[in-house]
């Protein structure tokens, strides 16, 4: 955001305060062409993480939901680039939640589908190394953080993603939820995040979201979660 917006009103600063941490972290994480987002391809094919999420449900959660994500977080950027050349800082400020809810949604999915792999490949088993040990050390077992994360994750209410973090002050990994398409800002480092969102199961399993928790868990990547946690 320009530092014209940023020192308006009080009112105006608390509105935009949320999605002003959101596109930094966009643009650090996710694909750009031009100054525009783009949808990421898969390293691997839509099919590729049956039985455990169907080639249906990923095809319509990247080439439809991600991509709305994406057109969205494009027009948002642009309406607030063409705001701030009029000088139209009440209208940047409206535009605020839309460039959080739609950043937030490129940014959580472009980071998801790296946490997957098929189960033939790189997805599933438990972490090694030093991830493995700061599982341990934070959570008392690889058995224990699944378990919890599986509790984050059937406490969301509504739609939203739980993630594994962590904390770039003490080092320590952690658990958190975001509602919404809200992305992981701050002093967290998200190195492993779970769509809670409908659109991510419900094709498959139905309103038995408690198997889709158990199920992904056989495609997570833990290669791409140990490598973001060696550099965070």
């Amino acid at each position: 955001m320009s530092s014209a917006l940023l020192r308006s009103a009080p009112a105006l600063r608390e509105a935009l305060r949320a999605s002003a941490a959101v596109k930094p972290a966009v643009m650090a994480n996710t694909s750009f062409v031009r100054g525009k987002a783009t949808l990421p391809d898969l390293s691997y094919d839509y099919g590729a993480l049956e039985p455990h999420i169907s080639g249906k449900i990923m095809e319509l959660h990247h080439k439809k939901h991600h991509q709305t994500y994406v057109t969205g977080l494009n027009t948002a950027l642009n309406t607030i680039a063409e705001a701030e050349s009029k000088g139209d800082f009440t209208k940047a400020a409206s535009v605020a939640p839309l460039l959080n809810f739609h950043g937030g949604g490129h940014l959580n999915h472009s980071l998801f589908w790296e946490n997957l792999a098929p189960a033939s490949r790189e997805g599933g088993g438990e972490p090694a190394g030093v991830l493995k040990k700061a599982i341990d050390e934070d959570f008392g077992s690889f058995d224990a953080f699944r378990k919890q994360m599986n509790t984050s994750l059937a406490g969301i209410q509504g739609s939203g993603w739980a993630w594994l973090v962590r904390d770039k002050q003490s080092g320590t990994l952690g658990l958190v939820t975001r509602a919404n398409q809200d992305p992981v800002t701050g002093s967290y480092v998200p190195l492993l995040g779970i769509d809670a969102w409908e659109h991510a199961y419900y094709l498959q399993y139905e309103n038995r979201k408690a198997e889709y928790f158990d199920a992904i868990w056989n495609v997570i990547n833990w290669k791409t979660v140990a490598s973001r946690f060696e550099k965070a």
